[in-house]
């Protein structure tokens, strides 16, 4: 039978404009101080419950440009949409992108102007710019709902809830929880517990044991979890839900249906499966394996390279062995680490193989680094060193080393690194065996070394030859 359920809201907006600061004043959580650099880096969806006991189900979408097709994503699985705009800052080009989002989705539409307890704030304005995009405000000729909310000061929060719980009962949200099941995958992460997929049920319900089928694949529900990582028995229609038993990573996006609709859905899935773009080696200057917290921030990082980026690997979780072989066996490669753990014994295997790897937080900071070596252009390894001793001769210092891989000679351009962070540059002023000037060393060889200038170098440190 069908019967009112949570609204499904997608907030949507530019970077910086106080989603998550929105939606930790209505849930009363602090996720915004806890995102790096203040961006949302994965769709999160979680339950606000009104004072009189109604649901809504928010997902708060990334704003960063880079993660346009997570923000498209949860624009296509919601009821209602919230844009926001900052009243200090107005219209920017992800608010057009997430309107254009909107429009051509046809949801309800509902604009948050956020941060109006700032001084420079500056409402009009922002009401006047959203016009001029064809936005028809009610009292002004249109019936697009307005809310002006200081979500710091908690100013505004219930009459948006009151205005979202309006514009679902308008539009008559029903679902039948006894119906088959409609699911969709918004996000996938992995953690020790394994594959997990953030979904949301539109009709129907989903329950712990319960077979499934998606992206051809079956599975077993082997656990739900809501969305405070509680263990829960059975997700109703729209509510959001952390899945467990995915033999592999399900594709963003997918559709969860019940086991019985198999047949009819198999040709539906097999034929929406992404496949792997090939990269013009013509043009490919930097090589790299990319690894990611999540399948949505990976989605979003390999989309947004330049064309002179080749991928030779990518994957979702930590990084690992395998990754520092497959970057081994590229031309001039490196590993970007995405929000990831890099193991100790795995930083030391880098080291060894001469795989530098790379480690990013914030996503823009990514995307710099990619711009600032393909203007540097590539630097081609060619030997490394461990210094394994330090003493003093005729007031300078020398490094005592063991050669690692490949080979140093007394010309090369040096680069003297500290777990795995290129601390300076510096040539040879002296290359020393057993009391013998020499010009080159190689692998398994030690000698001992004079900088210029002088680095401050410490055990344990790495001398790395490189081809400029």
């Amino acid at each position: 039978m069908l019967e009112p359920r949570s609204p499904i809201v997608t907030i949507l907006g530019h970077v910086d404009h106080g989603k998550t600061t929105l939606l930790d004043a209505l849930r009363k959580t602090n996720v915004a101080t806890r995102e790096a650099g203040g961006i949302t880096q994965s769709i999160g969806a979680s339950v606000v419950t009104t004072k009189e006991g109604r649901g809504i189900t928010f997902i708060d979408t990334p704003g960063h440009a880079a993660f346009k097709q997570m923000r498209s994503r949860g624009a296509q699985v919601c009821d209602i949409a919230v844009l926001i705009v900052a009243a200090d800052d107005g219209v920017k080009p992800q608010t057009k992108e997430a309107l254009e989002i909107i429009v051509a989705e046809k949801l309800p539409l509902l604009v948050c102007v956020t941060k109006t307890d700032l001084p420079s704030s500056d409402p009009d304005t922002v009401i006047t710019q959203l016009e001029k995009e064809g936005i028809l405000f009610e009292g002004s000729g249109g019936n697009t709902p307005l809310i002006k909310v200081s979500a710091k000061k908690n100013e505004g929060l219930e009459p948006l809830m009151e205005m979202i719980v309006l514009l679902s009962d308008m539009g008559e949200i029903k679902a039948d929880s006894e119906a088959d099941l409609d699911a969709f995958v918004v996000e996938t992460r992995r953690d020790k517990r394994g594959s997990m997929a953030s979904v949301i049920v539109r009709n129907g319900k989903l329950e712990v044991g319960e077979k499934i089928l998606i992206d051809g694949e079956v599975s077993k529900v082997r656990g739900l979890f809501n969305s405070f990582n509680r263990p829960i028995r059975e997700v109703l229609p729209g509510e959001p839900a952390l899945v467990l038993g995915f033999e592999k990573m399900p594709p963003i996006g997918a559709k969860i249906t019940g086991l019985k609709d198999e047949l009819l859905d198999k040709h539906k899935t097999s034929s929406t499966k992404e496949t792997a773009t090939p990269t013009d080696a013509n043009l490919v200057k930097l090589n790299i394996v990319v690894k990611a917290q999540t399948s949505g921030s990976l989605e979003a990082l390999l989309s947004n390279l330049p064309s002179p980026v080749g991928v030779i690997a990518s994957g979702v979780g930590d990084v690992i062995e395998a990754d520092v072989f497959a970057a081994k066996s590229a031309s001039d490669c490196r590993i970007f680490a995405f929000e990831v753990k890099v193991p100790t014994n795995i930083a030391r295997l880098a080291a060894t193989e001469g795989v530098e790897i790379e480690e990013f937080n914030i996503i823009y900071k990514f995307f710099e680094r990619i711009d600032e070596v393909l203007k540097q252009g590539i630097e081609k390894e060619m030997g490394r060193a461990e210094i394994i001793a330090s003493f003093p001769y005729e007031n300078r210092k020398v490094a005592g080393c063991k050669m690692l891989k490949g080979r140093i000679g007394k010309e090369d351009n040096l680069k003297l690194e500290r777990n795995g962070e290129t601390l300076a540059s510096a040539k040879i002023a002296s290359l020393r065996k057993e009391k013998k000037d020499i010009t080159e060393v190689k692998q398994g060889e030690e000698f001992g070394i004079i900088l210029k200038p002088q680095l401050d170098f410490t055990i344990g440190d790495m001398l790395v030859s490189v081809s400029l």
